[in-house]
């Protein structure tokens, strides 16, 4: 997810010591100078790798059993899936019932304010931290598993498939034969050296499986990545997150045809009660979040797929920050978290604090 940020850049001409930066709760069709922010909400971007396996079945899979006593050979084409890994990527979302203007008056000393496109509010007077991209879908396939032609000429003039199942279970059990008098030295032409029997070993093990796939099948597999977007407002405590189906892979919550895979979101602190302040007071302040920690997890009815402990807005509660840090005599800088709305450095008169 890409990142636009704004830069807001405003000069004013007479600065009085006891002027502040007004913040007022943003209503629909303001027109007074200022900048909309938002606080933000908690989002979790689950990340979900994958294998695709696709069998497709050989032209002579009937005869597998009669030929090869293999019994358990699939006559018709499938998919099967299997999670790799699950990963948690914690993000911003704008929380659209906490939105407040920082209205710019000639008698303020807040000149720059940084916001993403959704109007996240990132910093005041300072360079802010980029957010990170969250991870994309994708596809990478990772092992193409064809059949080759090692056909003899017997078998490239067989009159009809069984003739031509016969002639290629011949053909597979010749090179077993033939495999075998080179690894005990009986072979009629015998290599002359350890490498040059490395390489017949090597060829006749190609061929034979060359062969083994028209009965066998052959098998491609992909990795894939897919994704999920959840916002959690409250604590819960087994809440279906999508599904899976081990034919069809990842799916929508409402599609049966896969098994739950669910979210656990647990607060690990019971913050106290913000203190009351007066209604100028509060007009006065910059928002910000001091977000509760949570535990999130991703689990199905057989195995937990990961956890993560991480920092939450919606858990948290929301902080006035004193407006007195935008007069004259302090010129403040404040890095604010995109993810929680909460802040991540303050530096007033070169001071850290």
């Amino acid at each position: 997810m890409k990142k636009f940020f704004a830069f807001l850049l405003c000069c004013f001409y007479s600065l009085l010591s006891t002027a502040q930066t007004e913040v007022t709760p943003y209503q629909p069709g303001i027109t007074e100078n200022g900048i909309t922010y938002f606080l933000p909400k908690t989002a979790f971007h689950i990340v979900v790798t994958m294998t695709r396996t696709s069998y497709k079945p050989g032209r002579l899979a009937a005869y597998a059993e009669v030929y090869l006593r293999q019994n358990n050979v699939s006559k018709e084409a499938y998919d099967e899936w299997t999670i790799q890994s699950v990963r948690i990527e914690p993000y911003g979302t704008p929380d659209k019932s906490q939105a407040y203007t920082i209205k710019l008056k000639p008698r303020t000393s807040a000149p720059l304010v940084s916001l993403t496109r959704e109007g996240l509010l990132l910093g005041i007077n300072t360079a802010i931290r980029l957010p990170g991209e969250l991870t994309q879908p994708s596809i990478t396939q990772v092992v193409v598993d064809t059949a080759e032609n090692f056909g003899t000429q017997e078998m490239l003039a067989a009159g009809n498939i069984d003739k031509l199942a016969q002639l290629t279970a011949e053909e597979i059990f010749n090179i077993r034969e033939s495999r075998s008098a080179l690894a005990k030295g009986e072979a009629d032409f015998m290599p002359q050296d350890g490498e040059q029997l490395k390489l017949m070993m090597a060829s006749l093990d190609k061929q034979e499986a060359g062969l083994l796939k028209l009965f066998l099948g052959t098998r491609t597999s992909e990795t894939r990545v897919s994704t999920v977007n959840c916002v959690l407002n409250v604590p819960i405590e087994k809440g279906i997150l999508c599904r899976f189906s081990s034919q069809r892979g990842l799916l929508n919550q409402d599609d049966t045809e896969g098994l739950p895979v669910y979210i656990c979101m647990t607060s690990l602190e019971n913050l106290p009660q913000a203190v009351e302040t007066t209604q100028k007071k509060q007009e006065d302040d910059v928002r910000y979040v001091v977000p509760a920690v949570a535990q999130v997890k991703i689990f199905d009815d057989k195995q937990i797929y990961t956890n993560l402990e991480t920092p939450v807005a919606q858990l948290g509660r929301i902080e006035h920050l004193g407006g007195d840090l935008f007069n004259k005599k302090m010129k403040t800088h404040i890095t604010f978290s995109p993810e929680t709305g909460g802040i991540l450095r303050i530096e007033a008169e070169g001071q850290n604090q």
